[in-house]
């Protein structure tokens, strides 16, 4: 058929079908005819789109920074965006009759980049430098409250920023600088550990030192301790020994008083016997010898005085002619001197 063509769309596309300047099919994912002279077909992407962007920014003390990222969004009210932009198709139907689709990204673009220049110039170049995330949480809040992107119809899912980087004579100061902090810090560590090291090793050193001091204190402690007990020992020794010397010399006192008090009674005894046989001997003396031998012979056994006998026998035998001695005789005299024994 002359003019008249068969066109089909996807599901992320929303169509709007119009004839004489008037909305005749609307919808997404559909198909028709149209008549090319009399038809304009306006397609509005509903899918998610996402755009990198790199630009570059000021920060607070006048560093030039170049800020790569990206944005997340989508158009969620298609008639808004019709209205500002021009989304209709070519006749042919195989891209769009103008330039329009493409300024919705510079448009968000633009919103970022506004919002960006406003966080960096109250930031310094190092703060700026390690604040990506910050930023970027910042971002995404302020830019959704925004009005300008209420009116272009679109959402903005996520707003992410991969790097913020200074220029390359900055970057090498910026190295420069780091890299200078870190040997300072190398050297500090270093310093640190030696300090650390002779503080141990002094630690060591008074701590072996302390160590001999308490050896040798406790050495001429033992020491002071024997010679503390050798004196006590000796002491109680010679106390002792003096002792014993008292003991000895009052038990030689006492040995002395007993021998003279023995000697003293023994000279007494003798005395007194002495005394005795002088008086007896003063009794006697004047007596006849017969008399004192009789008075001695009384209560003698009959064997002393048979021997008795035979003595004076044997001192007068010139004057007996004959003695006769009967066996019972000698048989007494045997039997008494067996019972003496």
């Amino acid at each position: 058929m002359l003019g008249f063509r068969f066109i089909k769309f996807q599901p992320s596309e929303f169509v709007l079908k119009y004839k004489n300047g008037k909305v005749v099919k609307a919808g997404s994912g559909i198909a028709f005819y149209y008549y090319v002279p009399t038809t304009s077909i306006v397609v509005v992407p509903l899918g998610s789109i996402d755009e990198p962007f790199i630009f570059e920014g000021l920060t607070l003390d006048y560093q030039t920074v170049t800020i790569q990222g990206q944005v997340t969004y989508r158009i969620i009210d298609q008639s808004k965006v019709c209205n500002l932009l021009n989304y209709t198709l070519n006749n042919n139907g195989k891209g769009y009759a103008s330039d329009d689709p493409k300024k919705l990204t510079q448009r968000v673009i633009n919103i970022v980049k506004v919002s960006t220049k406003k966080h960096l110039e109250s930031l310094q170049l190092r703060d700026a430098i390690k604040s990506t995330e910050n930023i970027a949480q910042a971002m995404i809040s302020e830019i959704k409250e925004s009005e300008e992107v209420k009116l272009l119809g679109i959402e903005i899912f996520g707003l992410s920023i991969l790097n913020i980087l200074p220029n390359k004579e900055t970057s090498r100061a910026l190295e420069a600088q780091a890299r200078e902090q870190i040997l300072k810090m190398a050297d500090e560590a270093v310093y640190e550990r030696r300090n650390a090291s002779i503080e141990q090793e002094r630690r060591v050193k008074e701590n072996e030192l302390n160590t001999e001091i308490a050896v040798e204190n406790k050495k001429r402690q033992i020491k002071e301790t024997q010679l503390e007990t050798q004196k006590v020992v000796k002491q109680k020794e010679n106390e002792l020994k003096d002792e014993n010397m008292n003991f000895e010399i009052s038990l030689e006192g006492k040995r002395k008083e007993l021998i003279d008090k023995t000697v003293e009674n023994e000279k007494a005894e003798a005395d007194a016997k002495a005394y005795e046989l002088s008086t007896v001997m003063k009794v006697l003396d004047g007596i006849n010898p017969t008399v004192i031998k009789a008075l001695s012979s009384m209560g003698m056994k009959p064997d002393k005085l048979i021997a008795i006998a035979f003595q004076e026998l044997a001192v007068n035998a010139n004057k007996i002619g004959q003695l006769n001695i009967t066996p019972d005789l000698l048989q007494e005299i045997i039997k008494g001197q067996d019972n003496y024994e």
